[in-house]
């Protein structure tokens, strides 16, 4: 006679389909059944796929948490890794609007001053006055205009063509005729960050790619670790190829509750084998084409992370 008590226990014991994945239930060699995501939701493989080798294997479970797509089951642990916030030290010397090179309907972050590790809000600028006033759009907070008032001071940061300028500005004026815009002061306190092309912030995403450029599929599965406007590096787990190769790459960007899906071909721009073998391979690359989406969406990217930024190159690597 079964009682109470047994039943409990052997409710309690029966097997639970999970979305968290063990290494063996994801096979090498074969089509998957499912599409495999990261904690956070984003795509690793899609059903169909497949895992190529070991190596592969083992880059998948070393650098991500898979986790079968095909499950409703919200994670739990997806949390984003909490970004550095150390900050860049700037250059000594000081310097004016002139300096900076800046054009009409170049992209600036904005942030206020007021509290500290505020992200910054991506807005532009429409006009220069002779004082050295600026003319910008209200910056953007989640598609909506941000609240700046009158007097408030704001920090800006601002990618011209030849390097990062970080200053900061006072709300001269908020107008809403003929359309919504700002007059900010004359730029104070201007600091050259560096002298360099392309700014780049560390990331954390997984990347798909494919070693033919010309095709639809994906083969293999790469690990961002910087991004900037025009490229990134990634790692894998086995060399995609040499200099100069095109692939397909295809990744998603996150900016608050905004997603962003990436796909574009791209050029390898070096490769760097790890210090020690089995060491994932660091590839640099270099985006083709991109549209205006996929550009302001990279901009936002940087700018939002902006104070995490670890070097500046003169060409993406």
């Amino acid at each position: 006679m079964q009682t109470s008590e047994d039943t409990v226990q052997t409710g309690a014991s029966a097997p639970v389909l999970s979305r968290q994945l063990a290494p063996d239930a994801v096979p090498v060699g074969e089509p998957l059944a499912f599409p495999v995501v990261d904690s956070d939701g984003m795509l690793l493989f899609d059903r169909g796929a497949v895992v190529i080798g070991a190596e592969e294997h083992r880059f998948l479970f070393q650098h991500f948490k898979p986790q079968r797509g095909d499950l409703s089951e919200v994670p739990q642990d997806g949390a984003a890794a909490p970004l550095s916030t150390a900050k860049q030290q700037a250059d000594a010397d000081s310097l004016a609007l002139k300096d900076m090179h800046l054009t009409i309907g170049a992209l600036i972050g904005v942030r206020s001053q007021v509290g500290m590790g505020a992200p910054m809000h991506p807005s532009r600028i429409i006009g220069f006055a002779p004082n050295e006033s600026l003319f910008v759009t209200p910056p953007l907070v989640d598609g909506k205009a941000m609240q700046l008032a009158v007097g408030e001071n704001i920090e800006i940061v601002a990618i011209a063509s030849q390097a990062v300028f970080r200053f900061v500005c006072t709300v001269d004026s908020v107008c809403l005729v003929p359309f919504h815009y700002l007059v900010l002061s004359k730029p104070g306190a201007v600091r050259r960050l560096r002298e360099r092309k392309s700014v780049r912030v560390r990331a954390n995403l997984p990347l798909r790619f494919g070693i033919d450029a010309n095709g639809t599929g994906y083969e293999s599965l790469g690990l961002v670790q910087s991004v900037s406007a025009m490229g990134m590096s990634f790692a894998a787990p086995w060399t995609v190829g040499e200099v100069g190769k095109r692939i397909r790459v295809a990744f998603a960007l996150r900016s608050k509750d905004l997603e962003t899906s990436i796909e574009t071909t791209a050029i390898i721009r070096n490769v760097q084998a790890g210090s020690s073998p089995g060491d994932p391979i660091t590839h640099g690359i270099e985006f083709e084409k991109l549209d205006q989406v996929e550009q302001m969406a990279l901009k936002v990217y940087v700018f939002d992370r902006i104070d995490d930024v670890i070097f500046w190159t003169s060409g993406p690597k």
